[in-house]
């Protein structure tokens, strides 16, 4: 039986917590060893999650996110989190949060903040039933293996121009946590591709989608969308979710397009908002 979502509030409301969720299991898991190198720390703030990776090069990892589901986003709220920034020593991080759950007052609080407007994510969702993924390869798909966790760790990593010496084995390690379902796509015997399911609850999260520049245009990520959403009916869930950039006008995403054949809709964009911490300096 179909789960229905009785309003847009709480469609929006699993579509953030199951994101929140799967990137907090992600740095809180990382092995002793990377969270030390990376400086990750991580709380639980507000309903929503605030996570700080101190020496990330990329300016993707320290965010906060999730808010809204349990209680209002307040001007409170957020200097909460930000003094939690501050206390880790957190060079820059993004706050992510509903347009709908942003207050009236919003204009004010990110001034007063110091948060500045970065880029725009689509918010993507559809149930089960209602997702066809026909994607097809002719490359290898298949779950990934303990003994395929670091190449498929660094391959997922150097898909996305990260580090993958630094970040390969927080990401590798996904493939032994229960919560998620990660999968690779071959070529040979060379991983060139991965994704990863996280389950939690009645709603699956499609994440982590990468391909080595030298496979792109063969087909990995429809495939991989098709085994996830597979993977995600298997595991009882309901409802698929997935987020990613926002093209500029005049531009394409292939990983919108991919999301959207396979029958996920648009929920929502949701703007990035950029601190910097002034009492750090970045680089």
């Amino acid at each position: 039986m179909t789960m229905s979502l009785p309003s847009p509030e709480l469609e929006t409301a699993y579509a953030e917590t199951v994101e929140a969720e799967m990137y907090y299991v992600c740095e809180s898991g990382a092995p002793a060893p990377t969270k030390k190198q990376l400086g990750i720390t991580t709380a639980r703030i507000g309903g929503g999650v605030a996570l700080s990776m101190k020496e990330d090069t990329t300016g993707f990892w320290s965010k906060a996110l999730g808010f809204g589901a349990t209680e209002p986003v307040t001007a409170d709220l957020l200097r909460e989190v930000l003094a939690f920034f501050r206390d880790a020593g957190t060079p820059s991080a993004t706050l992510q949060i509903a347009p709908s759950a942003l207050p009236v007052d919003w204009p004010a609080i990110a001034a007063d903040l110091g948060l500045a407007e970065g880029g725009e994510w689509w918010k993507l969702a559809a149930p089960l039933d209602r997702v066809e993924a026909p994607g097809t390869t002719r490359l290898r798909v298949a779950p990934v293996r303990p003994e395929d966790a670091e190449v498929w760790g660094r391959v997922v990593v150097r898909g996305f121009g990260m580090p993958e010496d630094a970040l390969g084995p927080m990401v590798a390690a996904y493939v032994e946590n229960p919560g998620f379902i990660p999968f690779a796509v071959w070529d040979g015997e060379d991983i060139v591709a991965g994704a990863n399911l996280f389950v939690h609850g009645p709603v699956a999260s499609l994440n982590s989608g990468s391909t080595l520049p030298s496979h792109r245009g063969l087909g990995a990520q429809p495939a991989l969308i098709a085994a996830r959403i597979e993977a995600a009916r298997e595991a009882g869930c309901e409802w698929v979710v997935a987020e990613t950039g926002r093209p500029q006008p005049g531009t394409a995403n292939a990983s919108l397009a991919n999301l959207e054949r396979a029958g996920l809709h648009r929920l929502y964009a949701r703007r990035n908002w950029r601190w910097s911490n002034p009492e750090v300096r970045e680089g």
